[in-house]
């Protein structure tokens, strides 16, 4: 009997255990999945970056989830709006006189103030990055080019967001900027994993960017080796360094080639009544006054300029004499090292995959090449564009207005000649370029990659990641807590068979 109410004791002790064991697991259980699976709502943040180009000024709104753990921001573009007017290097300080343009800014940061929420006005930095047509004005009226920068940070800072800074930017940090957009958008710098945690991308590999403006060009990309001079930059993104290849050259975006390649064209000609142009269409005539290609710092005045003079050109097409013109603004034959692109810039080979965007995608979607093309492909659009006549060019590309569709054959002509004996694409690279306006529904630019930049939204450290998210982590507490409840009930279920 003693002993029967012995091992009934022992299975009351069992119980109680059990219950024991059991409201710790499932306490645990609760309290765990209440820390870690509580639901999260972070509001959205703001950038804004106003791109001043040398044709028109651009004023992008970013957005990025607020979550603190998130490093990369998961930028997204919500609005890109056109200036109206002309750009910054051309308009008057004084609203009055330059009434369109400062309208046109007005017009678009009131769009912009109206997409943000009023609360967040005050913590939205506002910046704005002038490029190569600011870097010509300085060079050519420094005093002035000062006068327009005051006067729009004046106009920036009475707005109701957080101004940072409105400046004058290098060649070297617009390319620079332009390759961060790029491997940014195409997630090239960290990516997600399986644990749902930022890591490096496999092989790690970068894509080259080319971007073709108004006033200049640049090409950036990743190389194995630091090499000699300026254009080696090393920058570290991430907690991983790279070393960036970036050269940007001024006088060569496309308005300014093109006015280079007029000039050509002017200069060569024996009639100066009626200039024989070999890279316009058939068909098409016009007139122009002088100061429409000598307003510039990159083209040379001659000693009898008059600006009111007026120039009448008349096309002629010509293949070999308008390719022999285009060239003739390169110089192929000056260098001191052992690889260069032109003008005796040293460039080291380009390898890997390469973006190009702005001027070079318009021009490459104007002879119907999207994305990918063949050189050989390319050339043959080429011949075909320029061969057109202009009524069946008007016909064909009713979307691009005369004044762009008629500097479209020596413009082509003229990435062509930038492409492949610039930067030294061949049949096999030439494949590798991707003619692209967008990533993502992102605009490509600079103007993303310099937001980043100085937001310090790319740290140069990146924080450690714990192995295993909190979902995941949650989720294996809970199973080993069943574990542990199931082994209890397998030892109860022992002491009952026991007890009776």
């Amino acid at each position: 009997m003693a002993s029967k109410n012995k091992m009934g004791y022992k299975c009351r002790i069992a119980g109680v255990v059990l219950l024991l064991l059991a409201g710790i697991a499932a306490l645990v259980t609760v309290a765990v999945v209440q820390d870690t699976l509580k639901r999260k709502e972070y509001s959205l943040e703001f950038g804004i970056v106003i791109d001043s180009g040398s044709s028109r000024s651009n004023v992008y709104l970013y957005e990025w989830p607020g979550e603190k753990e998130n490093e990369t921001g998961i930028v997204t573009e919500r609005m890109n709006c056109k200036v109206k007017g002309v750009s910054i290097s051309g308009m008057k300080v004084d609203p009055i006189k330059d009434e369109e343009t400062w309208k046109g800014f007005n017009r678009c940061m009131d769009d912009i103030i109206k997409s943000i929420p009023e609360a967040k006005h005050k913590t939205t930095p506002l910046f704005l990055g002038a490029t190569a047509g600011m870097r010509l004005l300085q060079e050519e009226n420094k005093q002035r080019s000062e006068e327009v920068m005051e006067s729009l940070r004046g106009y920036l800072t009475s707005l109701p967001f957080n101004f940072q800074n409105a400046s004058i930017m290098t060649g070297q940090e617009e390319g620079l900027y332009g390759w961060i957009t790029v491997n940014y958008l195409m997630g090239n710098f960290l990516e997600k994993n399986l644990w749902n945690a930022y890591v490096r991308p496999q092989g790690a590999k970068t894509v080259g960017s080319m971007d073709l403006g108004g006033a200049s060009t640049q090409i950036a990309f990743q190389v194995q080796e630091r090499g000699n001079g300026p254009d080696y930059l090393q920058v570290k993104l991430y907690g991983y360094p790279y070393t960036v290849y970036t050269h940007s050259f001024l006088c060569y975006g496309k308005n300014e080639a093109d006015k280079r390649i007029l000039d050509k064209i002017v200069q060569e000609s024996s009639n100066p009544t009626s200039i024989v142009n070999p890279c316009y269409p058939r068909g098409y005539n016009t007139t122009l006054n002088v100061s429409e290609i000598y307003d510039t710092e990159c083209t040379k005045k001659a000693r009898t300029y008059n600006p009111d003079q007026k120039l009448y050109l008349v096309g002629a097409p010509d293949s070999e004499k308008c390719g022999e013109i285009v060239k003739s603004i390169f110089d192929f034959k000056t260098c001191s090292t052992s690889h260069c692109s032109f003008d005796g810039v040293e460039q080291p080979p380009v390898t890997g995959e390469f973006m190009a965007y702005a001027g070079f995608y318009y021009l490459a979607q104007a002879l119907m090449v999207n994305g990918t093309s063949d050189l050989d492909q390319f050339k043959a659009s080429v011949e075909n564009f320029c061969q057109t006549p202009w009524t069946v060019l008007k016909q064909q590309k009713s979307l691009i207005a005369d004044k762009h569709l008629r500097t479209y054959c020596y413009s082509t002509r003229y990435i062509l000649t930038l492409l492949a004996d610039g930067y030294k694409f061949n049949k096999e690279t030439w494949k590798n370029i991707h003619f692209e306006k967008t990533i993502k529904e992102t605009h490509i630019g600079w103007s993303l990659g310099y937001m980043l930049s100085l937001s310090n939204m790319i740290p140069s450290e990146v924080k450690e990641i714990p192995p295993m998210t909190n979902p995941v982590f949650a989720g294996l507490i809970f199973l080993f807590s069943a574990l542990i409840i199931v082994t209890v009930v397998l030892v109860f279920i022992i002491l009952i068979r026991t007890c009776y």
